[in-house]
């Protein structure tokens, strides 16, 4: 691709002052050559989103909002151009590329119909007592590679329409849709609102302990989230930590075989499996485990695992190298402890590709089971009893997600409530919609994102209590 990328600082289009290559883990040739921020780069952007700052949040709600719609109905009308870079710098095959820029569009789309208002606490007797919500300042948002702009998407919408102004910093192996979308939205935003900046995991300590940004949204691992938690409480930022998981699904007794391993296997490899609410682990009852170890097996071997950009692909590659290491040493682990029924080994080829692998007889205390693989493979599990399950889906440092699958959906619901996890979806998976709350428990995250309560984050609550005088 010969596009020239370049950093986003006060409305201006610059070099960095560096530049790193970009890799296509489908083939590990570079897509492009990125620039690189540093420091007194870093500081630039932080002081025009500061600068940018007052005017942006004078601006009414429905001013800003404008502007959101405008940024994702210009993304919409790119959207062939935005998947097919998405594909090729991180893997994805070409069809979910599409649905993430889409779910992009709809998630900016649904922030900008959002409004905060003031609340009434009380009016009564001379006395009036209202909450009203004002913008922080400068956040901050450090996104992922799983999905690099849909995650930009849940900061970035509540950030600005809320008053805020930003500095993104996307994961160094995805950073170019993000840098693409930087030009896009700086044709319609005011010179400083948004500034991306670009690194290879240098800039992170400075910005979460940086005096000027009042609030850092971040997703990614456990362990990163911790370091940003630690760091930001320097200056007592804001934290939005949307961080690592280890989802378990349920499947009852009177759940259809077929129909389970169906649903259970794209809720556990679509985007090769990195998807922090993935299904990591999957418990089938005993009077249908068998069958559906049968069907999610023929499921994973006659997946097309290629290039993201080829016709019928639906496996892509792990993403980076880094995790295409730590995939295939849980593989290896699992072939000494469990049996492999389909895939079990990374593919002997150029790519980072790992073929969807089932693997039976697991212990509960195998690191396939208890650690967040992020990767096409999936432990399953047997249970006979509801309670033990539940427990056994519970005992998890994590807590983002989890799945429930039977006919009867009142039971099912019921099965639900006792899965400690931020969120439990009951007979669907990923059911991610821009205005309902997501969050996370445990060690899986702090704060929320989407919905009400992901806007909510980016504000500060200020009361007013004011009293008539009496002579």
């Amino acid at each position: 691709m010969s596009h020239e990328y370049r950093l986003l600082i006060d409305g201006q289009l610059v070099a960095g002052a560096s530049s790193f290559d970009v890799i296509n883990p489908a083939t590990e040739a570079v897509v492009a050559s990125c620039p690189k921020a540093d420091e007194a780069q870093l500081n630039a952007a932080v002081a025009a989103a500061k600068a940018a700052f007052p005017a942006w949040s004078a601006r009414t709600q429905d001013e800003r909002a404008a502007m959101v719609h405008e940024i994702a109905d210009r993304l919409m009308a790119r959207i062939d151009e935005f998947a097919r870079l998405l594909t090729a710098e991180q893997g994805k095959p070409l069809d979910q590329a599409h649905g993430e820029v889409i779910g992009t569009v709809f998630t900016l789309k649904a922030f900008a119909d959002m409004r905060v208002k003031e609340k009434v606490l009380k009016n009564e007797g001379g006395n009036q007592v209202f909450e009203h919500r004002t913008p922080l300042g400068v956040c901050a948002a450090i996104t992922p590679w799983n999905f690099p702009i849909i995650l930009l998407a849940n900061k970035l919408g509540p950030c600005l329409v809320t008053g805020n102004t930003m500095v993104a910093k996307p994961a160094p192996t995805t950073p170019l849709t993000t840098l693409l979308f930087g030009e896009l939205a700086n044709e319609v935003l005011p010179a400083g609102v948004l500034n991306i900046v670009c690194d290879q995991n240098e800039l992170g300590a400075l910005i979460t302990n940086h005096p000027d940004i009042a609030k850092v949204g971040f997703t990614g691992s456990t362990a990163t989230g911790k370091k940003v938690m630690a760091s930001s409480a320097s200056t007592v930022k804001r934290v939005t930590l949307e961080l690592g998981g280890n989802d378990a699904a349920i499947v009852l007794d009177d759940m259809p075989a077929k129909l389970a391993a169906e649903k259970v296997y794209q809720g556990a490899m679509t985007n090769a499996g990195q998807i922090c609410v993935a299904i990591k682990r999957a418990y089938v009852h005993e009077s249908v485990y068998d069958e559906f170890l049968s069907e999610i097996t023929a499921l994973a071997q006659n997946a097309v695992v290629d290039d993201g950009t080829k016709q019928g692909t639906t496996i892509g590659p792990v993403q980076n190298k880094m995790q295409f290491d730590k995939v295939s040493a849980l593989l290896a682990d699992a072939r000494e402890r469990g049996q492999v029924l389909a895939g079990g080994a990374p593919l002997d080829r150029p790519g980072f590709f790992i073929p969807p692998t089932i693997v039976a007889g697991l212990d509960d205390d195998a690191p396939l089971v208890k650690e967040e693989q992020f990767g096409p493979v999936l432990p399953v599990l047997k249970f006979s009893d509801i309670d033990d399950v539940v427990a056994r889906a519970n005992d998890s440092e994590y807590g983002l997600g989890g799945t429930v699958w039977g006919r009867d959906t009142a039971r099912a619901i019921e099965i639900a409530r006792k899965i400690d996890t931020g969120t439990v979806w009951v007979n669907q998976h990923l059911a991610i919609d821009g205005n309902i709350p997501f969050r996370g428990v445990k060690q899986s995250g702090l704060g929320a994102e989407l919905g009400e309560a992901g806007l909510l984050e980016y504000t500060q609550a200020h009361i007013v209590n004011a009293v008539e005088l009496v002579d």
